[in-house]
């Protein structure tokens, strides 16, 4: 008979705990803060369009524009800014193949001077789809841009300019015609 009295008061107790437990969970959810709101900055560099010209390349450096993700109240950053855009480039030579294989953007003061990245942020460095992507004469090719942008050039609002470099293996390029004499005869 005792064990049927035991029973009973361990399930009521149970059931104690699994209520006290969810009104504690709706209490503590009630009491939190709401989340912060996230904003995203975008800033425009002008110009947004620029032309390249780097020996037999030319090209444009199109759509640029700084994008920031900041919480709203506090301006704490939350995701780093970065460099957004497109490097369009075109093969002008006509005896030249090119291999194009990477390139990095250095931003560059009002006194001339390298602006560098805060933190472990790297390089802002990029690098064309595939090492076998080649470029003949008149063809052309697109790499997006995604890359680091200095803290500190957005706080000063000091950017003169954006410097490319660009890696690239120029290939001698040569089309020949050989003429083969023929002549016709009768067949069988």
């Amino acid at each position: 008979m005792k064990r049927r009295e035991c029973v009973p008061r361990l399930a009521w107790a149970a059931i104690a705990l699994l209520v006290s437990g969810l009104v504690g969970c709706s209490q503590s959810s009630t009491d939190t803060a709401p989340a912060p709101t996230i904003e995203e900055k975008i800033l425009a560099i002008t110009p947004a369009h620029a032309k390249v010209n780097l020996s037999f390349l030319a090209g444009e450096l199109q759509d640029m524009e700084v994008r920031e993700w900041v919480e709203q109240g506090s301006g704490r950053i939350v995701v780093a800014p970065k460099l957004r855009g497109t490097l369009k480039l075109k093969n002008t030579a006509s005896d030249l193949t090119v291999r194009p294989i990477s390139g990095q953007i250095t931003y560059v003061d009002s006194a001339g001077h390298p602006i560098p990245l805060s933190g472990r942020r790297g390089e802002a460095t990029f690098e064309f789809s595939t090492y076998e992507d080649r470029l003949d004469p008149g063809m052309a090719t697109s790499v997006g841009l995604d890359l680091p942008f200095p803290v500190a050039a957005l706080k000063q609002k000091q950017l003169r300019e954006v410097r490319l470099a660009l890696a690239y293996i120029p290939t001698p390029y040569r089309e020949e015609t050989v003429s083969i004499e023929v002549g016709l005869s009768p067949s069988r």
